[in-house]
């Protein structure tokens, strides 16, 4: 018989740990997302670690702004950003607070309430498709910038939290390029990944946006 997951929630010292740990141990993990129509559980499959100041991909590379103030702060919140226009993107900051480095969860297996976001994710072909990129991950899941800054290891019945679940097997775990990341940040390995999972997003490389004419 299989183990049920672990309902335990995640402690702040879990996050409080370098981001190249804490990444790929969140594969496996729960992420709840409770809202006025019920709760929402996603079962995580894919990530992407962020390095702060020692990482041109991050946000928060340069410089503390407005946008990324929350990735300063005490580890185990979220961060919410908002991209092209139209996206929302969920992150959970990690490590020392100070150091601003944060793992986006790229994808997952929605595993209680698929009916509450199957009608926020009309495009999806089938349920693997619910959360099949974070864009499609924060849209299934009702995320946007209201919810940056939430603190994920308050309690359970947070607007988020995260469970302990069932941690994904190093063995099955893979890593390689993140996805869509220009220049030097192209090159490091820190997209995280549960192996022939379907719910796993597709690697794209950078592609230039091109300008109109």
């Amino acid at each position: 018989m299989i183990a049920a997951p672990d309902r335990t929630p995640l402690t702040r010292d879990f996050f409080d740990r370098p981001v190249l740990e804490v990444a790929p141990d969140l594969l496996g993990r729960v992420l709840v997302r409770n809202t006025p129509e019920g709760p929402i559980e996603l079962r995580l499959t894919e990530v992407e670690a962020y390095d702060g100041p020692n990482d041109p991909g991050s946000h928060a590379y340069r410089s503390r702004t407005a946008r990324n103030d929350v990735m300063f702060g005490p580890p185990g919140h979220a961060y919410v950003y908002f991209t092209y226009g139209m996206w929302h993107c969920l992150n959970l900051v990690c490590g020392q607070e100070g150091t601003a480095s944060g793992v986006l969860l790229r994808a997952g297996e929605i595993t209680k309430g698929a009916d509450l976001t199957r009608k926020r994710r009309l495009s999806a072909r089938n349920d693997k498709e619910l959360a099949k990129g974070p864009a499609r991950l924060a849209t299934a899941l009702d995320v946007d910038r209201a919810l940056n800054g939430t603190d994920v290891c308050a309690s359970p019945d947070s607007p988020l939290a995260i469970l302990s679940g069932t941690p994904t097997p190093r063995d099955q775990v893979r890593n390689g390029p993140r996805t869509g990341v220009a220049g030097e940040g192209g090159v490091h390995p820190w997209r995280y990944w549960t192996v022939n999972d379907p719910t796993v997003s597709p690697y794209r490389p950078h592609a230039p946006r091109r300008r109109s004419t």
